[in-house]
């Protein structure tokens, strides 16, 4: 259970640093070339020792990859690494959930590209605009559809703190990136 605990949060902040990396040109792109095989055999790993991660991880990998957002040499390092132990090694998993959850990260990544590309057409004083903003920011349909599986029992409840995790340290990244970004341009601005 510990390992969960300290592995997805790990993998979120990766996964967000390698993001920045290449998306915003915030951190550096040949330490996040660096650190991908670490981050994909810390994900293989992860998903080897344990079905209910293999979903988990597997639905996420699958949802980002359906939406096209594997678009830089470090998330391709990351997930050869990721395909090549599941065909050395294989993995257990659960099938159903893993097609439910994989859909929930896939609508997760539709909403929040939709948030974006419509930012400048949110009304900031309507109710709903500013929830769908936070839901889809906050990619809840990935959480909401991990917390279902553990309320019906067929995953640990460890997972969903794990999930929590997960996205909690990829939004703290996202936040110190956003922080640089500003201190960036207020210093070209000076």
């Amino acid at each position: 259970m510990y390992f969960f605990l300290v592995s997805y949060p790990v993998l979120g902040a990766g996964l967000k640093y390698i993001d920045d990396a290449f998306d915003e040109k915030i951190f550096s792109k040949n330490l996040a070339i660096v650190l991908a095989p670490f981050l994909g055999i810390l994900w293989a790993y992860t998903m080897l020792i344990d079905p209910f991660s293999a979903t988990i991880l597997l639905a996420i990998l699958l949802g980002v990859f359906l939406k096209g957002k594997i678009d830089n040499a470090a998330h391709f390092i990351g997930m050869a690494i990721i395909i090549g132990a599941i065909i050395l090694v294989g993995i257990n998993l659960l099938f159903l959930p893993l097609i439910f959850i994989a859909a929930a990260a896939f609508l997760d990544e539709v909403g929040n590209d939709i948030i974006d590309y419509n930012k400048g057409n949110i009304d900031e004083n309507n109710f709903l605009h500013k929830l769908l903003v936070y839901f889809f920011d906050q990619r809840w349909f990935t959480k909401i559809a991990v917390l279902y599986v553990v309320l019906l029992g067929l995953f640990p409840l460890y997972f969903f703190l794990a999930i929590l995790l997960f996205d909690g340290a990829y939004l703290t990244v996202r936040l110190y990136s956003k922080s640089r970004q500003g201190i960036q341009k207020a210093v070209v601005c000076t």
